[in-house]
């Protein structure tokens, strides 16, 4: 009789949750939590590709919104001139950016072999732009053909194809999860610039819910949402619907942004976006988001030297990682379908390191501390969100009478991680104490390494070993099993 009180008792109790209905308001929304697989996975592809992909141009202007291409059809009314005077010395003063969607056509895109390269990155999750703030969506959308009175989506425009249907089967395909960033508003829909209220209610909301009844997203980075609060958007009905009856309730994680006022709050329901470089700390659930470049859309107009290498690269996502973060790391696809060669270097640098070093960054914990700066430096939180800047990069050499980091430091279970920006013969860890039978070594070499602990602090001696033996990129990771 007892076991089978307590055999109803289980039920119940796990009946109830997961039948637990969330009202449309933050304190019962914020209930929910955020599903765990998402800070497991950690690295993730972001993808902006949209209209702007045509004239792809935008000033280089380090830190500075300016440099963002895909914000091309919102520079030319605002006048600023770089904008200007590109459109008029090469389309002309009458040309309407309209007119580029003619040119939109993707023939070269080859959903396949972008996922193929997306799973050779390490990355465990891809976010495509569904629709940027312009209003062309990669799929299907009445609303979208209606309300600007014109085709104004891949399949009934020139690509003729449903864009995000088929790299969304590509990347499923491959193992990965799929997720759509998503556009609240649109700067010159004419209902929008009419009716705001009715934008919300017969464009915004009907076409969320199609996007996420079709192709059911993992992920969904909702943006645009300054110009409204989360009421006027209807932000919270909209998400106690996603997380009660929409397709995908049990598992889709969502972002911050769902008005002006709702940013880095509620992370009971969303996780914080960090947009190059503010940088969070392991009290919060976030994620940075940046591209290659300084621009997200493809910028014809970026040089070599304006993209970041594979080892900072690689560093960026050590710093974030350590820091209770997830990268979600930008590429901007061409208007005829393609990935530029260097942005596909760049992923494979990234997954070739992983590859080896993966068990340092993937399902892990921060540490007590995420890094170790050089002798005699006392890190500040100013330091912290510097880190993300990557400057970083200028930061990890050792240099005479310069700061620097000495290492980044994750963890998983008993195991402790230790990731060394650059190669050092000797180095010290300092306030340490392992356990007796700790065992240390180098991920990606068959043998162990030995240690010493020398009072509060662990010395390593790694005069044995050559820097090519560890990394092409000089990027390592010494493994502390058993030690926490």
């Amino acid at each position: 009789m007892r076991k089978a009180v307590l055999f109803i008792l289980c039920f119940f109790i796990l009946s109830n949750s997961f039948s637990q209905k969330f009202e449309a308001n933050w304190n019962s929304l914020n209930k929910r939590g955020i599903p765990g697989w998402f800070q497991q996975d950690k690295f993730g592809i972001f993808i902006h590709w949209g209209v702007y992909a045509v004239p792809s141009y935008a000033p280089v202007i380090p830190n500075s919104g300016y440099s963002y291409a895909e914000w091309y059809w919102y520079r030319l009314p605002e006048k600023q001139k770089d904008f200007i005077n590109f459109h008029e010395k090469n389309y002309g003063t009458q040309f309407e950016y309209p007119q580029f969607e003619k040119q939109f056509k993707a023939e070269l895109f080859n959903p396949a072999q972008w996922a193929d390269v997306f799973k050779k990155s390490g990355a465990k999750y891809v976010v495509l732009t569904s629709k940027h703030h312009e209003g062309y969506c990669l799929w299907n959308s009445a609303e979208a053909d209606r309300d600007w009175n014109r085709p104004w989506n891949a399949v009934t425009g020139t690509p003729k194809r449903d864009l995000l249907g088929d790299l969304t089967n590509a990347v499923r395909a491959e193992g990965l999860k799929m997720g759509y960033y998503y556009s609240l508003y649109e700067w010159f829909n004419p209902l929008w610039q009419k009716d705001k209220k009715r934008f919300v209610e017969e464009h915004m909301i009907p076409q969320f819910k199609d996007l996420v009844t079709k192709y059911k997203p993992s992920i969904i980075f909702s943006d645009g949402e300054w110009d409204l609060s989360d009421t006027a958007w209807k932000s919270p009905e909209l998400l106690a619907w996603l997380f009660n009856e929409s397709p995908v309730a049990k598992d889709v994680v969502v972002n911050d942004r769902w008005g002006s006022n709702t940013r880095e709050k509620n992370n009971g329901a969303t996780y914080a976006t960090s947009e190059y470089g503010s940088g969070m700390d392991a009290s919060v659930v976030w994620e940075e988001n940046q591209g290659i470049g300084h621009s997200y859309g493809y910028n014809r107009n970026e040089q070599l030297s304006d993209y970041k290498s594979s080892r900072d690269l690689i560093l960026m996502l050590n710093d974030i990682v350590s820091r209770g973060g997830n990268l979600l790391l930008d590429i901007g696809p061409t208007a005829d379908g393609r990935i530029p060669v260097i942005m596909q270097q760049r992923l494979i640098d990234i997954g070739d390191w992983l590859k080896i070093n993966g068990e340092a960054i993937y399902g892990t914990t921060p540490w007590k501390q995420p890094y170790q700066w050089s002798e005699g430096y006392k890190a500040t939180k100013k330091d912290a969100s510097y880190m993300a800047d990557y400057s970083i990069a200028k930061m990890v050499v050792p240099k005479k009478d310069t700061a620097y980091i000495e290492c980044f430091f994750t963890r998983k279970g008993k195991d402790l991680y230790c990731i060394l920006p650059s190669f050092q013969s000797k180095l010290l860890l300092k306030d340490i104490t392992l356990p007796a039978g700790t065992e240390m070594s180098i991920l990606g070499m068959p043998k162990t390494t030995k240690l010493k602990q020398e009072g509060k602090n662990v010395f390593i001696d790694l005069s044995g070993i050559k820097p090519p033996m560890v990394s092409p990129t000089g990027i390592f990771v010494v493994k502390f099993k058993g030690a926490l």
